[in-house]
């Protein structure tokens, strides 16, 4: 399975859209296998669920994330787990535990996306 995080740097980031990476990892049998950092290659509407999509993520974890990409990565059905927060590969590891839940915090006010995953 491919699970990609919405991070700044090591950490999973505040907003889906305006991280500056993805740590990218694949997993087999519970564990983590590979790992790899993606820049974000922009953020536009509809455009990075689809790109993570067609690289094969099929897990997303992140703070926050606006409810126009919540709705393509369950069209593409992408598991969205949003509301997290600290290291990236922790949250990876907690999720392939089945310790990871989402809050289900959807982003309504894109100016304020540094606040993101906090309300």
């Amino acid at each position: 399975m491919k699970i990609a995080v919405a991070c700044m740097g090591t950490q999973v980031g505040g907003h889906f859209g305006h991280c500056e990476n993805f740590r990218i990892y694949d997993t087999a049998d519970g564990k983590i296998c590979a790992e790899e950092s993606i820049p974000n290659p922009g953020h536009r509407p509809g455009f990075l669920p689809n790109f993570l999509g067609d690289m094969g993520v099929e897990v997303i974890i992140a703070g926050g994330m606006g409810g126009g990409a919540v709705e393509i990565f369950n069209e593409r059905r992408i598991e969205v787990i949003v509301g997290v927060q600290g290291d990236a590969r922790e949250a990876v590891e907690q999720y392939l535990k089945g310790q990871l839940q989402s809050t289900g915090s959807i982003c309504h006010e894109h100016q304020h996306a540094g606040e993101c995953g906090e309300h």
